[in-house]
């Protein structure tokens, strides 16, 4: 899954929350755990200025030694690998929904973050990319 580093800074009674990797996503919490609750909130909202724009999404660096990561939902997971190849191949979702057989709304579902998709149709818009979603349990 991908699992973005996350900086928390003191800031007088509470924990500001920043990403190095998604600028737009920041948030602030009375507690870690508080911070790191609304950093998962605030990271997934971020993420509306590149779907919503079709850019591609940010890969988290590396964390830091020691350093919190908030790990994105598995379904949201998926949008973003598949966002982000549509937009490295150049591929707009018009041509996505010739391939696949489907109209531009169902694709249009499919790259957007607040509506639920079955993974089922993510990974079917992978391999008309020329692509394979891999998922695994360690």
């Amino acid at each position: 899954m991908l699992a973005y580093p996350v900086e928390l800074t003191p800031d007088g009674k509470f924990l500001m929350v920043t990403f190095p990797d998604i600028p737009e996503a920041n948030s602030q919490g009375d507690s870690v755990e508080d911070a790191l609750k609304m950093a998962a909130d605030a990271l997934e909202t971020a993420l509306d200025f590149y779907f919503d724009a079709g850019r591609p999404v940010p890969v988290p660096s590396k964390p830091k030694r020691g350093q919190h990561t908030v790990e994105l939902r598995a379904s949201v997971a998926a949008k973003v690998l598949l966002l982000n190849e549509m937009s490295s191949q150049k591929v707009r979702p018009s041509e996505l929904a010739r391939r696949l057989c489907v109209t531009r709304q169902e694709v249009n579902r499919l790259i957007d973050r607040r509506y639920t998709s079955k993974i089922d149709g993510i990974a079917g818009a992978l391999k008309a990319l020329g692509k394979t979603l891999e998922m695994r349990a360690v």
